[in-house]
């Protein structure tokens, strides 16, 4: 393979931190609104204006949070009206708030970019969490819409929709799901600034101030009925670029970086005779399920829409021309419709294809199409559900409508035993609750067994909106290949008790495999006294499974290295850093020296705000719980007493 100019540099971000990378070195501006998942953005982008951040020509960045999602819609108008480089970042209902300003901005042919955490609407109770909803509800204003599948692609996207952006005067959503893209740790190539520089070029260069009072322009003005429609119509000239332009730009950042992008993204669909169409995360899913059905000789593909808007029509009808039947997966269910809005717009591309219109490849066949309704609100979507999927794709009785991932006559049953990691992969689950600063000391582990031991790694956090102060679960996985499973693991190597609830209200022992270890936050000074501690049913499987028990009052040692008050709390997470490289074989070839600098930098990349201070004192809190761990080996379990 050919060498690319700008490979990227390594990192271990989320797909919030990709955009913030990008963001803050073209832009000149953001005004944004806090929402959730889409705040960590905001807050990104608002710390480099505080730190005083310029941008790559130069320009210190400017950072406005109005009083609600539209005021901050309308001030990034006004901001791109003035000729500036601006963007904004928004989910749920934040977003359909401001649709109003949507149709302003593309009618006024602003070239603005707004990054989507998608979340589910309140359509059925208040959820925080992905659906896509809110995205399928202003596809209609105008905008381009591009569909990052991780980190990786959200921010590489952010860059192709700004050069289509401002090339075709169209403004663009950067879409990802909520959660389970904004805030999954992965091993990810930022974008060099010197490229960024290169590909997207000065916003002097391609921005007019609409209100520069030595070049006036009419804009935003009233039309009647002799007017209105020829202007509407009119912004074809504009919209019809749309579709050349984005593929140049996916061409031009492919040369560069040697990553590859198009409308639609194909697997395996070159003799498929059954296959998924999807957006976002679950595709990826998806491909690790392909992987394992190809390999028993069954015919299936799967296709990513990467391109929303405009819709990629002629492309999908010619990439499932071979294909006997096809499920469409939406995040989102609106049963009052003929279909769902993907299912919607593939069949009307399909029907097009047959009826043989300009741009479409003749379709001699139409396929049986299936629309299925998964992960509404983040409901979990396992590799077991996808397979069940192709299972009904090659069934002659099969539904035309179905759910996954719940108990309901339309749902399919999951097919069990299927592991969609790359082999050899280490996974942990941890119990804890929201305040430890357990999901930061996830993050912290995932950066140090990137950096340090050159590890693929993905790491993600399962909470509710009310999160402190209740239970929240954190998920590791680490490999030398890429981990291209989005779901909760249900084969683990360890798992962390940091919760000392979690016995009463969860089974914190499922999917501990043979052999595995647990640790438990504990304040027992004896091996017997965590061993009397746990439900017998507990013990029943520790003793069956051989798995090591770990123990340790971490919340004790916090006390003890903290010297502020309200950092007692947090510190008892990160703690847990350090029992985990004790514990786990990732830790034992690499000399201490070198494992503690490594672990101090991204303590301080975390915690360096608060002070050094504070670095130093978690970074004892790290080498303590290395040091003191108390480890019951699976041999000596059997030989402890428990009172009846």
């Amino acid at each position: 393979m050919m060498a690319v100019r700008y490979p990227g540099i390594p990192t271990t971000t989320d797909g919030s931190g990709q955009v913030v990378h990008v963001e803050t070195h073209i832009t000149e501006g953001s005004a944004a609104y806090p929402i959730t998942p889409s705040t960590s953005m905001g807050v990104g982008y608002g710390n480099a204006y505080s730190n005083g951040v310029k941008n790559l020509w130069g320009t210190k960045l400017a950072f406005l949070e109005p009083e609600s999602e539209h005021s901050s819609a309308s001030a990034a108008e006004g901001f791109a009206v003035a000729g500036g480089r601006v963007t904004n970042f928004t989910s749920g209902q934040g977003l359909i708030l401001m649709k109003e300003v949507l149709y302003v901005i593309s009618g006024k042919r602003l070239p603005i970019v707004f990054h989507i955490g998608s979340r589910a609407m309140t359509s059925q109770s208040l959820n925080v969490h992905a659906g896509h909803d809110d995205i399928m509800g202003v596809s209609d204003v105008g905008w381009g819409i591009l569909f990052a599948r991780n980190a990786q692609e959200a921010g590489d996207l952010a860059l192709i929709a700004r050069k289509t952006a401002e090339v075709t005067s169209t403004p663009f959503f950067n879409v990802q799901d909520g959660f389970l893209t904004t805030h999954t740790i992965e091993n990810t190539l930022l974008c060099e600034p010197e490229f960024m520089k290169e590909y997207i070029g000065d916003p002097a260069d391609h921005l007019r101030n609409l209100m520069d009072p030595y070049n006036p322009v009419m804009t935003g003005v009233v039309q009647n009925q002799d007017s209105y429609m020829k202007g509407k119509i009119a912004q074809r000239y504009f919209t019809d670029t749309v579709k050349p332009t984005l593929l140049d730009s996916m061409a031009q950042f492919t040369e560069a970086t040697g990553r590859p992008y198009g409308l639609i993204d194909c697997y395996q669909m070159e003799d498929a005779e059954v296959c998924i169409i999807g957006i976002g995360s679950m595709i990826e899913t998806t491909t690790t399920v392909i992987d394992d059905l190809r390999a028993e000789g069954r015919k299936v593909g799967c296709i990513h829409v990467t391109c929303y808007r405009p819709f990629p029509g002629a492309e999908l009808a010619a990439a499932v021309a071979n294909c006997k039947a096809v499920a469409v997966l939406e995040r989102m269910d609106d049963p009052m419709a003929e279909s769902n809005p993907l299912t919607a717009e593939f069949k009307a591309a399909l029907v097009d294809a047959m009826q043989g219109m300009p741009g479409f490849s003749t379709l001699e066949k139409m396929p049986t199409v299936h629309s299925g309704s998964y992960g509404l609100g983040s409901r979990d979507i396992t590799s077991g559900d996808i397979a069940a999927i192709y299972d009904l794709l090659e069934s002659d009785a099969a539904p035309r409508y179905f759910s996954i991932g719940i108990n309901h006559p339309t749902a399919l049953a999951p097919v069990s035993g299927l592991d969609g990691r790359p082999k050899g992969s280490f996974s942990m689950r941890g119990h804890s609750v929201g305040g430890f600063g357990s999901v930061t000391t996830n993050k912290i582990i995932a950066t140090v067994s990137a950096d340090l031991f050159g590890k693929t790694v993905q790491a993600f956090p399962k909470y509710g909106s009310e999160k402190k102060g209740l239970p929240t679960n954190f998920f590791l996985t680490i490999a030398d290949e890429r981990i291209k499973i989005h779901h909760e693991l249900d084969i683990l190597d360890f798992i962390a008790v940091q919760d000392v609830h979690a016995f009463e209200t969860s089974n914190p022992l499922k999917g501990l495999r043979e052999g595995g270890t647990i640790f438990l936050q504990s304040t027992a000074n004896t091996d017997e006294e965590v061993w009397q501690g746990l439900p017998e049913a507990a013990r029943q499987n520790i003793l069956e499974n051989n798995i090591r028990i770990l123990y340790l009052d971490t919340a004790k040692i916090a006390r003890e290295v903290s010297s502020s008050v309200d950092l007692i709390v947090r510190m008892q997470g990160i703690i847990l850093l350090g029992i985990f490289l004790r514990s786990t074989p990732f830790a034992s070839q690499t000399p201490e020296t070198e494992l503690y600098s490594s672990i101090e930098d991204s303590l301080r990349k975390y915690f360096g705000k608060r002070g050094e201070k504070v670095v130093q004192e978690n970074l004892t809190c790290v080498k303590r719980g290395y040091a003191e761990v108390n480890i019951i080996q699976p041999e000596d379990a059997p030989n402890m007493e428990v009172s009846v």
